[in-house]
């Protein structure tokens, strides 16, 4: 098949997935990766929030990169048990994606997304098989809404409420690189994030199971999270992998189950429960397995700790930090240009 034909079919497969083809400006994107590997350190441009590079710090850097990569591993190794007696026949290597933006196309560029590549090593046929984009989702205009958006709103509000359009920007944005020549060049298939599930609602488990995924579980009610992430063009669903002892929230566009292979699936499980474990090790290295009806908990005290080091508190007021950044560097500069390029991509 030609260029140009590979081309047009990948441009058809966006607009299945849901994505616009937008007719509007098409913002530049240029895509950097590096390794995550015991030797990483976190760019300039990283958000120190990211899970990934706050495990990168402090004196004990090292070893808690040494051993994250080794529960990710050991993780994948477990899931993908076929043909493996000895079950150390995969590894997982893993790529940061960097992704600047240049607003008015004069090279002047901006950190607005990181996301996480994972891809297979199969140490029997010396194989490397592509995995997942997506994984861990960081995003410093996230940051803004969030940290400062949301809370300037109801800074003086009896109830809780969010802004009008809230997410709009974000989620066009993240549509618009999905849709960019930068990201159909570089990746063949839509991005999966791998989140937690909110401790706010109730998920009750379902007759539905994969043999990769697990039992399936449903929510009472969306969560902010899933509202903010619907404006992204991603709808959720809830797995309990094998062996795991809470369900992971899957944010995904097209069809999960099927768009992609087992192993690419067991990639993204075996990455994001491991992070999951050891920054929400209340919910997913909790020491008791999620029942039918399960309500996430970060309150509850019957969990293990991992022996790698991780400041929740530090990331939340980090994450302030981060949003008044993007609001002075971001979103004033550049207010009237997002907001008038925002409204006509909507439409």
């Amino acid at each position: 098949m030609g260029r140009a034909a590979k081309a047009k079919n990948k441009f058809r497969s966006y607009q299945k997935l849901g994505y616009p083809i937008a007719m509007n400006k098409e913002f530049k994107f240029t895509i950097k990766s590096i390794s995550f590997d015991e030797n990483y350190n976190p760019s300039e441009n990283t958000r120190i929030t990211t899970n990934f590079a706050n495990l990168a710090r402090g004196h004990k850097r090292q070893e808690n990169l040494r051993n994250t990569l080794k529960m990710i591993d050991d993780r994948f190794n477990s899931l993908a048990h076929w043909d493996n007696p000895q079950g150390d026949r995969y590894g997982v290597e893993l790529e940061i994606i960097s992704v600047e933006m240049d607003v008015e196309g004069k090279g002047n560029t901006f950190p607005v997304i990181e996301i996480l590549k994972t891809n297979i090593v199969d140490q029997k046929t010396n194989e490397r098989i592509e995995g997942i984009v997506g994984n861990n989702f960081s995003s410093y205009v996230r940051d803004y809404d969030f940290s400062v958006l949301l809370l300037e709103h109801n800074k003086n509000n009896a109830g809780f409420s969010t802004p009008d359009n809230f997410g709009d920007l974000h989620g066009n944005l993240f549509k618009c690189f999905i849709n960019s020549s930068a990201y159909k060049e570089r990746f063949n298939k839509s991005p999966v994030i791998c989140l937690s599930v909110s401790s706010k609602n109730t998920y009750h488990r379902t007759e539905n199971h994969h043999p990769v995924l697990g039992v399936e579980y449903q929510q009472d009610e969306s969560s902010m999270t899933d509202h903010y992430f619907n404006k992204m063009g991603l709808q959720a669903r809830y797995f309990m992998p094998p062996n795991s002892v809470a369900p992971l929230a899957f944010y995904f566009a097209g069809d999960l189950t099927s768009d992609y292979t087992d192993l690419e699936l067991i990639g993204t499980i075996s990455t994001m429960e491991t992070f999951q474990k050891i920054y929400r090790p209340e919910i997913y290295n909790a020491n008791s397995t999620a029942g039918k009806i399960y309500q996430p908990s970060l309150n509850q005290q019957n969990y293990s700790l991992t022996q790698i080091v991780y400041d929740r508190e530090e990331r939340s007021q980090l994450a302030i930090e981060q949003g008044k950044f993007t609001e002075e560097n971001f979103i004033k500069p550049y207010q009237t240009i997002l907001e008038k390029w925002s409204a006509n991509y909507a439409h």
